[in-house]
């Protein structure tokens, strides 16, 4: 075993002592064993000081070993503030310890105590802010002194992903309680997910004493843990963390790198207690733990906590503590027993029988730190005269360890977040929690039960209910009668000297709390964001209780009245990575993706889709795309448009409907032809555009934006459950391939493969909507002038979108007919100034600044966005979307290049952005679009570019379209 302070007679649950682990803290070596945490392996070798705290930069070591605590954060070197307790040990590991100046050992700031009466609770709200000016210069100072830890924001992200998991019952907890519920339900047919924060499934049972001979635990865990790890109903997640309660038990499950989100038709939580420690001075010298900190070190880590100990409680656990230390060759100096009748008479008998001392009445007032206050190195002993008060004289006991324990407090924040309330009865410091959700069960300590046999009924018995509302069939266990008291009334020992912690994480003390209620906060969350207590990494665990008790007894009130503060998720800390997840792209394929890269397109990301940009090298684009689209203006060539949105309208409303959605005027368009369509949000921002084809009175096909469909079809989906109008609303997006044959010889491509239609232009004129068959398949035909020339949208069953391509590629064989890419598609588009949604516009484009006064109609009452549309286009313009020209020998501005108000300031304002550029072999220009000022329209004025390397073009606003003005190109013969 490796370290000084191992036992030498324990295996130790969690580690693997044949298996050597290397690790360096503060830069010296130390060595542990597989499955140490960072702290049980420090104090293995005797190293207690792992941190200084958050205000005074005093000494901290562990208190629970179970991370619910802020004194064990360290640094590693790609990431602050770890839990030592929960962070296991690995080769060559790194760490460091957190909030010093200079170094851990001898920290220049451990001074700050002496100047605790300069910093009195709240000192920071009722400072700094006069005389006027002052904080300017406390500001730079304040920040260095405050944080945890640093971030290496040069460190390698690492995988984080998300799983979903479905369940009929989710039993959080997997001590006995947890594990009695998980295996009743399991073998009533239930599919059972147990999720526990440790490594391996036992809860209490890995580390509690729960009688006199030491055998119960163990015993019980071995049965218990047997069963369900071989149930075939049962799922256990380990070192996972449910991190919250949402509605309907949705439940965020945190195991290392994965987010598990997980819904469960029932939920049982059994969550456990937090120990709570004792107030008196000097509670937080090193060495002074939870009792159940010293009894994790023993069973789950093999580890000696100390040599002589003192043991300080409030009920009987301590003294089975003090048997377990006594067993692991730890002297036991004292039992200290707050309590004036002491424990019961068995375990006084088995105490004493192994020479054990136990002083009842008395605690401990103040814990007496080592010479460089570094570790424990005795108490004070006082025999207690009331509540709170003690004896004035007392009794020195030589100690390097205090074990305390004053009671519990339920593990209550998922159920608070599930809106149970929790509730505290004074006279038998009892808790309680009521108001839970029908679908949610509590079992165990957290229902305020302490006996063994007791809380594994209670699994059974919340097992019970689950199962009754699944409707499974089941037996209600035998009726639960506990009686055991865990909680001290008042273990609070205010010491006229101060350092009484009662917020560990904050450095505050009991006189904190009271004084915070006698400036006026009376109420305890006006109290917690005062003081700050509860807002520490710990989130209240240890001082929620304390805190509550302070306040009720300063302002006459019972700690029920006083209540805790809110519980919110999530349970611990969360990486943003486990919420963001894997760096997940996903992607969609066309049906014909296999022939473009067979025909050796480059292909970039369209939404969710692949897409062709162009088919050649990206070191010869700007060449392939001007070669592509000299092709289309000059011949014929064919894209993929797959990636359209394709929406259908069908029912009685269908005309009204669409109507209401788009700016255009639709409830007389013709059956047969198609009609661009805008649409607006409620702000009167553009945010799609389409083509509607009306086939029927009834019936509309509408296409969106490749990125935008599913938005359009959510806002179609959204605005029809007010409206109840006669339609059904579909997404057959995937359900479609299309592709587009433009250019002045793509009614010859088409004629060749499409017989049982008229393509001529009489009867299939300009904005025309078509339906046929090319070798058997129905065809839908949209005539559309988007790159601006004669052209046809072929939209066809996803299913023989590859066959169809191959029959039109063939077709145009005859044509020199090539495919085209979506860069080249755009350029030719830019040529006939036609906008694309979310390119050229923003997040405040309205129809006004995009010169799309025409497609809204003035004569119809309603469509989305009419009155706000209205409104902003009345306003005075800031601003307008134009056309520009440049030379082509000009340096061509990019996408995002800014516009300037003057090229002769250089401190001038920003008046718009370049939405596209690009250089037209047909136009012998760079031309693009930009929002310029409003003062900067006019056709013929020049307005700056700041382009690469600083430079400024001057771009001349040109009338649009720059390519056809007359539309002549659509009626090629």
């Amino acid at each position: 075993m490796r370290g000084y302070n191992r036992l030498p007679n324990s295996a130790g649950l969690f580690i693997n002592p044949a298996k050597p682990v290397n690790f360096t803290f503060e830069g010296k070596t130390y060595q542990g064993v597989e499955g140490d945490t960072i702290a049980s392996a420090l104090i293995a070798n005797d190293q207690w000081l792992m941190s200084r705290s958050f205000k005074y930069h005093r000494p901290r070591a562990p208190l629970t070993m179970a991370g619910q605590d802020a004194n064990t954060l360290v640094q590693l070197e790609n990431e602050p503030n770890v839990l030592a307790d929960r962070s296991c040990i690995v080769d060559n590991m790194n760490v460091l310890g957190q909030n010093y100046n200079g170094s851990l050992e001898h920290d220049k700031d451990d001074k700050l105590g002496y100047a605790g009466r300069f910093m009195p609770v709240g000192f920071y709200y009722r400072a700094f802010y006069k005389p006027k000016g002052v904080w300017d210069k406390w500001e730079p100072f304040i920040r260095k002194k405050a944080g945890l830890g640093y971030a290496d924001l040069s460190f390698t992200p690492t995988y984080h992903d998300k799983a979903y998991l479905f369940c009929d019952l989710a039993v959080i907890g997997a001590g006995p309680a947890g594990l009695a519920a998980a295996l009743k339900a399991a073998d009533a047919g239930a599919n059972v997910l147990l999720i526990d924060e440790n490594p391996i499934i036992g809860g209490a049972l890995t580390y509690h004493r729960f009688d006199i001979a030491g055998k119960k635990a163990q015993s019980l865990r071995e049965e218990l843990t047997e069963k369900v790890l071989n149930h075939v109903n049962i799922q256990t997640l380990t070192s996972a963390t449910c991190n919250a309660w949402f509605a309907d038990n949705y439940l965020p499950v945190i195991q290392g790198n994965r987010m598990y989100k997980v819904r469960a038709k029932q939920c049982v939580i059994a969550s456990g207690a937090f120990e709570q420690h004792v107030v008196f001075r000097n509670n937080d010298v090193p060495g002074v733990v939870m009792s159940s900190a010293a009894m994790r070190l023993m069973s789950q880590y093999a580890v000696k906590p100390g040599n002589k100990a003192v043991v300080l409680t409030g009920n009987d656990d301590g003294y089975y503590c003090a048997l377990e230390l006594a067993k692991n060759g730890v002297e036991v100096a004292l039992i200290l027993d707050m309590r004036k009748e002491g424990a019961s008479p068995e375990l006084q008998s088995a105490v004493a029988s192994i020479g054990l001392e136990v002083r009842l009445n008395s605690t401990v007032y103040e814990a007496l730190p080592s010479s460089d206050k570094k570790h424990l190195s005795g108490v004070m002993v006082h025999d207690i005269n009331g509540k709170g008060s003690v004896s004035q004289k007392g009794v020195k006991v030589d100690c390097d360890l205090l074990c305390m324990s004053s009671g519990y407090m339920p593990v209550y924040q998922l159920l608070c977040q599930a809106g149970a309330k929790l509730s505290y009865n004074d006279d038998s410091a009892l808790f309680s929690l009521t108001n839970l959700p029908d679908n949610c069960q509590i079992a165990g300590s957290v229902n305020g039960l302490h006996d063994l046999d007791a809380v594994v009924r209670d699994g059974e018995l919340a097992a019970h209910y689950s199962l009754l509302s699944l409707g499974l069939e089941t037996t209600e266990p035998q009726p639960i009668n506990c009686n055991v008291k865990t909680n001290f009334e008042w273990p609070i020992f205010k010491h006229p000297k101060g350092k009484d912690f009662v917020d560990f994480d904050e450095d505050l003390q009991a006189k904190d709390i009271v004084n915070a209620t006698r400036l006026g906060y009376r109420d305890i969350q006006l109290v917690k964001r005062f003081s700050t207590v509860g807002m520490g990494p710990s989130q209240g665990r240890h001082s929620a209780l304390p805190t509550a008790r302070l306040v009720a007894d300063a302002t006459n009130r019972t700690v029920t009245e006083t209540g805790v503060t809110t519980a919110r998720p999530p349970f611990v800390p969360e990486k943003l990575a486990n919420i963001a997840g894997r760096i997940f792209n996903p992607h969609k394929y066309t049906p014909m993706h296999k022939r473009h890269l067979e025909l050796g397109a480059h292909m970039i990301p369209a939404g969710v889709w692949r897409r062709p940009a162009y088919y050649g090298s990206p070191a010869e684009r700007d060449d392939v795309i001007q070669r592509e689209s000299v092709m289309v203006r000059n011949a014929v060539g064919m894209i993929d448009v797959s990636t359209l949105g394709g929406l259908e309208v069908r029912g009685p409303d269908a005309a009204e409907f669409v109507n209401r959605i788009y700016t255009f005027a639709f409830l007389k368009q013709p059956v047969g032809k198609t009609r661009y369509a805008v649409l607006t949000n409620e702000q009167g921002v553009v945010i799609d555009d389409g083509v509607a084809c009306r086939i029927e009175d009834d019936h509309y096909y509408i296409t969106a934006t490749t990125s935008g469909v599913d938005a359009v079809y959510r806002e179609m989906t959204k605005w029809n459950a007010q409206w109840r109008l006669d339609v059904d609303i579909a997404n057959v997006t995937s359900a479609f391939s299309a592709v587009n044959v433009a250019g002045p010889l793509s009614r010859k491509v088409l004629e060749k493969v499409c017989s049982d239609v008229d393509l001529s232009n009489e009867a299939f004129p300009y904005l025309g909507y078509r339906e046929g068959t090319i070798q058997g398949v129905p065809v839908r035909l949209l005539r559309v002038g988007f790159v601006g020339e004669l052209g046809y949208e072929i939209h066809m069953p996803s299913l023989f979108g590859e066959t169809l391509w191959d029959l039109l590629m063939e077709a145009g064989k005859e044509f020199n007919m090539k495919p085209f890419g979506v860069e080249t598609q755009r350029l030719l588009r830019l040529e006939k100034g036609h906008i694309i949604v979310s390119q050229d516009t923003d997040g405040m484009s309205h129809p006004g600044e995009l010169s799309l006064d025409w497609a809204i109609s003035r004569k119809k009452p309603f469509f989305i966005g009419n009155r706000s549309v209205d409104i902003v286009m009345a306003r005075e313009q800031t601003r307008k979307l134009v056309g520009f020209k440049l030379d082509a020998k000009s340096s061509c501005p990019k996408e995002g290049h800014i516009v300037l108000a003057s090229n002769s300031q250089l401190d001038c304002a920003i008046t718009g952005n370049v939405t596209s550029s690009e250089f037209s072999t047909t136009i012998n220009a760079n031309i693009g679009m930009a929002f310029v000022g409003i003062n900067q329209q006019e056709v013929g004025s020049k307005f700056p570019i700041r382009v690469d390397n600083g430079e400024l073009v001057m771009a001349e606003v040109v009338p649009l379209p720059f390519y056809d003005v007359d539309n002549a190109r659509q009626e090629v013969l």
